[in-house]
């Protein structure tokens, strides 16, 4: 087994006591500097990754082996990489590019079937009289055909 199966195994381990938090990469260099970043259902504590941390480097250390570890938590700016991220984050704007490259940005109001669903608002002419008035319209986005998914932050 190399060594990413065997850190992998090692996360699987420990995710499956603490089912809040889910794996978003792993990676291993050829220097064996391996990277885990993870997100959880109600955000990452320091100690989260901390624990994570003990549980790979207590099972690693007694094997011969010479390794870095770093374990973070995912960031606010990162693009989605897990369909439990858009749970996660309903509520909040985000901005969705599909893969022909349209970009929309709106209200992320969850995920039902297969599909995220996106409110936006547009200001439209009045249908009897002068001026406009703000119309809510709910897209969906079949998972399949997103190619990036991002929350925006606004301050």
């Amino acid at each position: 087994m190399n060594l990413k199966d065997q850190v992998k195994a090692l996360i699987d381990k420990h995710l499956e006591e603490h089912s809040n938090l889910f794996l978003t990469d792993l990676t291993v260099s050829a220097a064996n500097a391996i990277c885990v970043i993870i997100d959880g259902d109600e955000g990452v504590t320091i100690d989260d990754c901390i624990d994570l941390s003990r549980a790979i480097e207590g099972n690693l250390d007694g094997e011969a082996i010479d390794f870095s570890l770093d374990v973070m938590s995912f960031g606010a700016t990162e693009a989605f990489v897990n369909e439990r991220q858009y749970k996660k984050n309903a509520g909040r704007t985000v901005q969705i590019t599909t893969l022909d490259g349209k970009v929309q940005e709106g209200l992320l109001k969850g995920l039902s079937d297969g599909k995220v669903v996106l409110e936006t608002e547009t200001r439209e002419p009045k249908p009897v009289g002068k001026g406009k008035i703000t119309v809510k319209k709910e897209h969906l986005f079949d998972l399949n055909n997103i190619k990036e998914a991002r929350v925006i932050i606004k301050f």
